[in-house]
């Protein structure tokens, strides 16, 4: 029976009962019928729940409070969520939308970088709306590449805004590099205009709602992705534009289109991506994934391929090859020793995307194309 008050479940341990049962009710998304039920993709997908439960600990316990504002960051090398892109540097802020904010930093050199308000949740709804945007485009810098954004519902008189809806309660960063080793990322800071000056200490209730968020988290944000790579698995080695209003509804970029589908090769295939003409765009990805949507490790493996890495054919087309071994060609993506996954691919700021071809071949075969 359910005590009463947030105090009688913290102090009973009611409320840590309740989120370690939802912890291991996540672990029935790993275990779902359609998902693949070899030994590496369940090992994947309990790792995966531990990631999304890091993810989660930071974003709705160590820094959920709009008042005091942090940035973390939600993807990285060893978290990731729902095709997380190899080439970018997320950050990520809570807010409250009845509140204004301001973040001030320095450009950087990096190629592309958005801001984005936000409202709902994977913890709830399982969206996340856009309420605001402003990309590098329209930000007003100084010389230096300094710059303040005012997040507010109403603008201020003068310089750079993002707007604020009474329920946005987040704030996403995306840094895209198209080359890490030479481009210098945003430098960012995050404030409430007009708060206090510490936060208080921590009480049962906030502890008992950042639990109940930490667990809506994990669970509903494997179960999103788990949907997703089912729905892949009908277009199997096929690259279709993806559902974009949907892609928008849970986070997306608005000046992204993009591709999603599932792969699956044998030892002796490979997976062709083929495009006959690159479309002017600011930049451009295709990334290789686990069966979570997890990006495979590209720390070790090469399974990222973007606008500056690529080599093009002299007329401007594109080949991919996707295989578990060196075909010796150009533009080689790594399975990383997995034997299906998924794939996304990304156009940002292309006028007119440009559909990908996709074929399964032989390795033998792939002779012919090295002539």
């Amino acid at each position: 029976m359910a005590t009463d008050t947030p105090q009688q479940a913290v102090i009973s341990g009611e409320s840590w009962t309740r989120f370690c049962e939802q912890l291991r009710r996540s672990g029935e998304q790993i275990l779902r019928a359609e998902a693949p039920a070899d030994e590496q993709t369940r090992a994947e997908g309990f790792r995966y729940l531990t990631r999304l439960l890091r993810i989660a600990l930071e974003m709705h316990l160590e820094f959920a409070d709009p008042d005091f504002p942090g940035f973390i960051t939600p993807s990285h090398e060893t978290a990731k969520i729902g095709a997380d892109n190899p080439d970018n540097l997320y950050r990520y802020a809570r807010l409250n939308g009845e509140h204004e904010y301001r973040v001030s930093g320095q450009r950087g050199s990096v190629a592309y970088l958005s801001f984005g308000s936000q409202k709902g949740g994977y913890e709830t709804d399982g969206k996340m709306i856009q309420t605001g945007f402003i990309d590098a485009g329209q930000l007003q810098l100084d010389a230096e590449g300094n710059f303040e954004i005012i997040l507010s519902q109403h603008p201020p008189a003068s310089g750079n805004w993002l707007p604020l809806e009474p329920q946005s309660n987040a704030l996403i960063v995306r840094q895209t590099f198209l080359d890490r080793s030479s481009e210098q990322p945003a430098q960012l800071h995050i404030e409430r205009l007009n708060g206090g000056h510490a936060p208080a200490p921590l009480d049962a209730a906030r502890l008992q709602q950042s639990l109940q968020r930490v667990g809506g988290f994990v669970e509903n944000t494997a179960r999103l992705f788990a949907d997703w790579a089912q729905g892949y698995q009908q277009h199997s080695n096929q690259l279709p534009a993806a559902d974009q209003a949907l892609c928008q509804a849970v986070g997306g970029d608005p000046n992204i289109f993009y591709y999603h589908s599932y792969w699956a090769l044998a030892d002796d295939e490979a997976l062709l991506i083929e495009v006959d003409q690159m479309p002017a765009c600011d930049f451009w990805n295709l990334q290789i994934n686990n069966y979570w949507m997890e990006s495979l490790d590209y720390r070790y493996h090469r399974i990222c391929l973007n606008k500056h890495a690529a080599q093009l054919a002299a007329n401007g087309s594109l080949r991919m090859v996707l295989s578990h071994r060196d075909p010796g060609l150009a533009n080689w993506l790594e399975t990383a020793g997995h034997p299906h996954g998924t794939l996304c691919l990304r156009w940002v700021g292309a006028k007119q995307p440009v559909q990908p071809t996709t074929r399964v071949v032989k390795l033998n075969d792939l002779k012919e194309l090295a002539v």
